[in-house]
């Protein structure tokens, strides 16, 4: 999954806010480098930030959408809106990507009634706040207890199964100890038979770990972090650095023997 920042204020240094062409271009250079979806977000969920409102959400978002919906690949949206959920459906959407699991108010509505794929993430907090203190006792457990219930909620309203993704939300209200024991036992999220999305990429943790003070400079450990993401499980990688982690991921496949 090729992440396409639209906002003005990416931790990772990559947002173009308002800039439809510099967006899609940036889009352009994702699905070249072998991107298999493409994964737009429109509001900054990075940590202290503030909410975008609707209207510049939609503004950001439909005019890139519109043109890259025409490309082929899968179209991801990054939002927890449900107005802006039954926009991008309209508008040929395949997968919502939602950091609140779909717990906004309308959101599970919004999305019933279509085909449209769900991915539901785990967070502490809200991204304002979200790394002030964040607490755990067994975080692998609490994380996979937490999406088990978001999967539930979707099936009780009629949402197949077969529709659901579910994230484990590193960096999103959990400290770096927290991310790495989420990590090392990412194979505890994948026994609910629900494909896991991991989205590692040029994240602080990584920072930490490597003394790295950007995301730019991150991009050799999220190669790492992404190999072993998929090792243990992840189905589906959310990444900035498309060609160089599909290189780590194909010297993982010739050394277990995986062909496509």
């Amino acid at each position: 999954m090729g992440i396409v920042n639209l906002t003005p204020d990416s931790f990772s240094g990559d947002g173009v806010s308002e800039d439809a062409v510099a967006a899609i271009a940036c889009a352009e250079a994702q699905r070249d480098a072998g991107a298999d979806l493409l994964d737009l977000g429109a509001e900054s969920t990075r940590p202290g930030a503030s909410p975008t409102p609707l209207e510049t959400e939609l503004a950001r978002l439909l005019p890139v959408l519109r043109i890259v919906r025409e490309w082929g690949l899968p179209i991801s949206v990054d939002t927890y809106k449900p107005e802006v959920m039954r926009a991008v459906i309209d508008e040929g959407a395949a997968l919502i990507n939602d950091i609140t699991a779909l717990l906004t108010p309308g959101a599970l509505e919004a999305v019933a009634a279509s085909d449209i794929g769900i991915c539901l993430m785990h967070m502490q907090g809200e991204p304002r706040t979200m790394q002030t203190s964040p607490q755990y006792g067994d975080v692998a457990g609490e994380v996979s207890e937490f999406l088990a219930d978001r999967v539930a909620a979707c099936t009780a309203i009629g949402i197949a199964r077969e529709r659901l993704l579910i994230d484990p939300g590193f960096g999103f209200g959990k400290t770096v100890k927290h991310n790495f024991a989420l990590l090392r036992e990412f194979e505890r999220l994948t026994l609910s038979g629900v494909p896991v999305l991991a989205g590692l990429s040029r994240k602080s943790m990584l920072g930490v770990v490597t003394g790295q003070p950007n995301g730019v400079a991150r991009a050799h450990a999220s190669v790492v972090a992404a190999v072993l993401a998929a090792e243990r499980g992840a189905r589906i990688l959310r990444v900035h650095d498309v060609s160089a982690t599909r290189d780590g991921l194909a010297v993982w496949a010739a050394m277990e023997g995986i062909t496509n």
